[in-house]
């Protein structure tokens, strides 16, 4: 008699257990939209946040903007990077060069051949790039091309900013309504309390501000949630250990990364990638990594980001878990 009631009440809960264990599912079947605004190609940083990106299916990427200096070599990177994995209809978008004097140390890989394998049609490639992002394109219009999603996906996109931002800046000024759609935006970029180096170092104007602070203060005064992950969180070593794992494991992602890595690390030896911008990308998949704190920043014409008193108008992570971020971002290019 008890062995009947064990097995009736198991047939009673497998049902019940696989409807709980199907529950998250079905919240994880919808991935968040995001679009990628990126300066890729001068450090190294950028591949490996798109990189993370492409490996988290926690995402559905509707496309990578370029920005800042020569954007359609940033944009060819982008799509060398995609094609040689065999990564097609993903449309990447440059926006409108910029005068710049960085170093683009990843030019020779971007100006390189593209992989057509992969195509059923390879003569087809020019086709179905123009198809997908004919307009745009031919305006350097990454703007318009943000505007476009926003307003096929209302309150709905996570636009992550991993450059300096033009892009953004002129999206608001063109369509500032739109731009108000934007679910929000997380954007690696400023310093609070540290500047470059040591966890002492007073702040600085950090790279992608100091580019464009009046990109920063349009985002902050568009009304968009924005959450900043500035240089106190983002300063993670991508470790020897890591390195070794990374480039020795010969996918096709890792092959890329590997040849990026080489053209920024150049002939000075062996160098460690701080990997500022994958932090950002990390937050938008799991912000308990980088617990983002309710701040009121001010932005000033040399670039300085400073927490001032009085409403908050972004959410800004001073901490990051350093070995969570690397053990999430590691795990997923490996996978």
């Amino acid at each position: 008699m008890k062995l009947k009631l064990l097995i009736a009440l198991f047939f009673l809960l497998v049902p019940l257990a696989a409807i709980w264990s199907q529950a998250p599912a079905s919240t994880a079947s919808k991935p968040q939209l995001v679009i990628l605004d990126t300066d890729i190609g001068d450090d190294i940083d950028d591949a490996f946040a798109l990189a993370l990106v492409l490996k988290s299916p926690e995402f559905k990427l509707l496309g990578v903007t370029t920005e800042f200096g020569d954007t359609d070599l940033r944009a060819r990177l982008v799509n060398r990077f995609l094609e040689y994995q065999c990564i097609y209809g993903i449309p990447v978008v440059p926006g409108k060069p910029t005068d710049h004097t960085n170093v683009f140390t990843q030019s020779a890989y971007a100006r390189g051949p593209f992989e057509l394998s992969c195509l059923v049609n390879p003569s087809g490639l020019e086709e179905v790039r123009s198809r997908i992002y004919a307009e745009e394109l031919k305006q350097h219009d990454a703007a318009g091309f943000i505007l476009r999603q926003i307003r096929s996906h209302p309150g709905q996109i996570t636009l992550i900013a991993i450059g300096p931002l033009f892009n953004v800046q002129a999206a608001i000024e063109k369509d500032p309504a739109t731009f108000k759609k934007l679910r929000r935006v997380v954007l690696m970029g400023g310093s609070v309390y540290r500047g470059y180096g040591p966890t002492n170092t007073p702040p600085q104007p950090e790279w992608n501000i100091l580019n464009d602070p009046a990109g920063l203060k349009d985002l902050l005064a568009s009304g968009v949630p924005v959450f900043m992950m500035p240089l106190d969180s983002t300063q993670v070593p991508l470790d020897r250990q890591a390195q070794a794992a990374i480039f020795s494991h010969g996918s096709a992602l890792t092959d890329q990364l590997t040849l990026l890595y080489h053209e920024w690390s150049g002939t000075g030896g062996w160098k460690t990638p701080t990997l500022f911008d994958p932090v950002a990308v990390t937050y938008a998949l799991r912000p308990d990594f980088c617990p983002a704190t309710p701040m009121r920043i001010a932005v000033d014409s040399k670039g300085n980001t400073k927490p001032v008193p009085g409403a908050p108008n972004a959410h800004v992570c001073l901490k990051s878990d350093e070995e969570g971020f690397l053990k999430l971002l590691v795990g997923r290019i490996l996978k």
